[in-house]
C-alpha cells in the first residue's frame, strides 16, 4: 500500500469527522422552545417513553432508547413495521412518543400516527426537514437538519444520523439532570458493570459465612490453631470467647513476629500470641470500602462483625477477586 494512499485515508478520515462535528456544533445553535418543551413533555410522562424508527434512524433509536433507560427515563424501541402487526399494543396512552425519520415522510412511520392519535400518546418528531408530513402532525418537533452528509455523494446517512444521536443524547442528559440522576442510581441499572459492583456490592455479599470461617478460643493451643488455618486455608484464624464475640486475630504473620523475638511459642495458649482488637468491618460495609482498607493496610482479611463484635464472617482478597469488583 503506497504512502499516497495512506495518507487519502487520513485525509478521508479528517473530513468525515469534521464534517459531523460541524453538524452536532450547528445543532446546538439551533436549540429553542421547542426542545424544552420536549423536556417538559418526556419529564412529566407518566409511562415509558417509546422511541419509534426505521432503516438507519432505527439503529440510531435502539441507541436513544437504551441511553434513556440506563439514565432514569424507563424506555423502549419499537420498529415500525412490527408495530403495524401487533406490537403497537405495547404503547399505552401514558406513554411518550418519539419518531425519528430523517426525510420526515417514512412510510412505515406514518402509518402508525393515525393509530397513536386514536390512542392519545404524545408525539415528539426528531426530523431532518420540518416541512415533512411527520414535522407537521407532531406535537413537537426537533429538527435534526444538516447542510450535508459526510458520504461525497450526500446520500449514506452519516452527519444526519449523528446530529440524531446527538439529540437523544440531548434530551437523555437534559432529563437526567432534572431528576438528580446520582451515581447510585446509575449503578442500579447497571449492576454488572465495574461501577454498579462498586457502589452496589456489600460484604455481607461476598464474605465467607457459617462452616467457612476459622474460629477457635482464647485458651487453644497454637497447634490446634494452625490446624484450624490450614483447614480453612486463609493464612488466619480468628479468635473469640464463648458467645462468639471477637477477641483478636492470630495469622501467618503473627507466628512470624513471635518467632523473630525468640518467643516460646509452645507455651501458653493462642491468646498469648494473637494480635488484639483487630480491624473489622460490618456486613454492610461496601466492599469497595474493605477492598482499600486492606490496600491501605496491606492486609489481605478482614473480620466481620457486628456492633457488638459478634463474629458474622470473614473476607478474604480472592473473594473481591472472585467478585469481580477489581
Amino acid at each position: 500500500m503506497t504512502q499516497t494512499l495512506h495518507q487519502q485515508f487520513i485525509e478521508s478520515g479528517k473530513r468525515t469527522l469534521q464534517i459531523e462535528a460541524d453538524a452536532v456544533s450547528a445543532l446546538g445553535n439551533t436549540l429553542d422552545k421547542a426542545f424544552a418543551e420536549a423536556c417538559e413533555s418526556l419529564l412529566s410522562c407518566k409511562g415509558r417513553i417509546a422511541v419509534i424508527g426505521v432503516g438507519k434512524s432505527g439503529h440510531i433509536g435502539k441507541k436513544i432508547a437504551a441511553t434513556f433507560a440506563s439514565t432514569g427515563s424507563p424506555a423502549f424501541f419499537v420498529h415500525p413495521s412490527e408495530a403495524s402487526h401487533g406490537d403497537l399494543g405495547m404503547i399505552t396512552r401514558d406513554d411518550c412518543i418519539i419518531m425519528l425519520s430523517n426525510s420526515g415522510n417514512s412510510a412505515e412511520v406514518l402509518a402508525l400516527l393515525p393509530a397513536l392519535r386514536q390512542l392519545g400518546t404524545s408525539i415528539i418528531a426528531m426530523v431532518g426537514r420540518t416541512d415533512s408530513t411527520l414535522a407537521r402532525d407532531a406535537d413537537i418537533t426537533l429538527s435534526t437538519s444538516v447542510i450535508k452528509e459526510a458520504c461525497p455523494l450526500n446520500l449514506a446517512p452519516t452527519a444526519s444520523t449523528t446530529a440524531s444521536l446527538a439529540m437523544g443524547d440531548a434530551l437523555a442528559v437534559a432529563l437526567l439532570e432534572a431528576r438528580n440522576f446520582s451515581r447510585e442510581d446509575f449503578a442500579r441499572s447497571h449492576p454488572g458493570g465495574t461501577l454498579g459492583r462498586r457502589l452496589l456490592l456489600r460484604v455481607a455479599d461476598v464474605m465467607r459465612t457459617g462452616d467457612d470461617i476459622p474460629y477457635v478460643s482464647a485458651n487453644t493451643s497454637l497447634n490446634d490453631a494452625l490446624a484450624m488455618m490450614s483447614s480453612k486455608n486463609l493464612g488466619m484464624t480468628t479468635v473469640v470467647d464463648t458467645k462468639q464475640k471477637v477477641l483478636g486475630i492470630f495469622t501467618d504473620g503473627d507466628l512470624r513476629r513471635a518467632l523473630d523475638t525468640g518467643q516460646d511459642i509452645h507455651k501458653g495458649p493462642i491468646e498469648a500470641l494473637m494480635t488484639r482488637n483487630p480491624r473489622t468491618v460490618t456486613g454492610e460495609t461496601l466492599a469497595i470500602q474493605a477492598l482499600e482498607a486492606m490496600e491501605s493496610q496491606k492486609i489481605t482479611t478482614l473480620i466481620v462483625a457486628d456492633a457488638e463484635q459478634s463474629l458474622q464472617g470473614v473476607l478474604h482478597l480472592h473473594d473481591l477477586l472472585r467478585s469481580g469488583l477489581v
